[in-house]
């Protein structure tokens, strides 16, 4: 039995945050949009169809918990939700916080421009504010 591995480009790009029952939460690696990426650590999973249906659920419930920590934290505009995969195949689902007048809005965030990278220090920071903004939500 294989055992679950991140793909490389989304380890790359995202700041671990925690594991919860079903997925790996990650914090992108931007500075200019506030955005969590959840994989689910199952091997193989392309599509969401490829999940049961209790990990669908199980799915949808995180996706929830992690688009309420972000509108508890943030408090965006509009919430965006995306399993798109064209560049890395592995499942993960975006949460995206979105306001008037972010540098994209209200285009897609995607190709944009390039990822504005935290500095070390501040990465640190981002990180710690968001577990504890995820904290009662995953265990």
């Amino acid at each position: 039995m294989a055992t679950f591995a991140l793909h490389p480009q989304l380890a790359a790009d995202g700041l671990l945050l925690a594991d919860w029952p079903l997925t790996r939460v990650l914090r992108m690696n931007d500075a200019a949009y506030p955005w969590l990426i959840l994989v689910p650590r199952l091997t193989d999973a392309r599509e969401i169809i490829d999940l049961s249906a209790a990990d669908r659920v199980r799915l949808m419930d995180e996706i929830a918990w992690a688009s309420q920590a972000l509108k508890d934290l943030r408090r965006p505009d509009k919430i965006n939700v995306g399993a798109l995969g064209n560049m890395v195949p592995q499942l993960h689902v975006h949460v995206l916080g979105r306001f008037e007048g972010d540098p994209a809005w209200p285009k897609p965030v995607w190709g944009h421009a390039a990822p504005v990278r935290f500095e070390a220090t501040d990465a640190a920071r981002e990180v710690e504010t968001w577990r504890s903004a995820l904290s009662p939500f995953g265990g």
